[in-house]
């Protein structure tokens, strides 16, 4: 699943290698992130949040899938 995580990282001036560093993982980590190989980890979710003011949510969910999770959680919590 690809994400918008190249899209808000480049429209804040945040190279690939900047960001890698910010979360003590490699360039090439950032890389499979952004065209949606691999996802991060919730804690790296929150550091991004953190860092481009962005709720993580919009960065790696869509909105059909960020619908289908939340209906999920809801099953699960009741």
């Amino acid at each position: 699943m690809k994400n918008k995580l190249n899209k808000v990282r480049t429209e804040q001036n945040v190279s690939q290698e900047k960001l890698a560093s910010l979360l003590n993982v490699s360039q090439k980590t950032v890389s499979s992130w952004e065209i949606g190989r691999t996802t991060p980890k919730p804690s790296q979710m929150q550091h991004m949040e953190d860092i481009f003011k962005v709720p993580k949510e919009q960065i790696f969910f869509t909105a059909f899938n960020y619908k289908n999770e939340l209906k999920k959680i809801k099953e699960v919590t009741k």
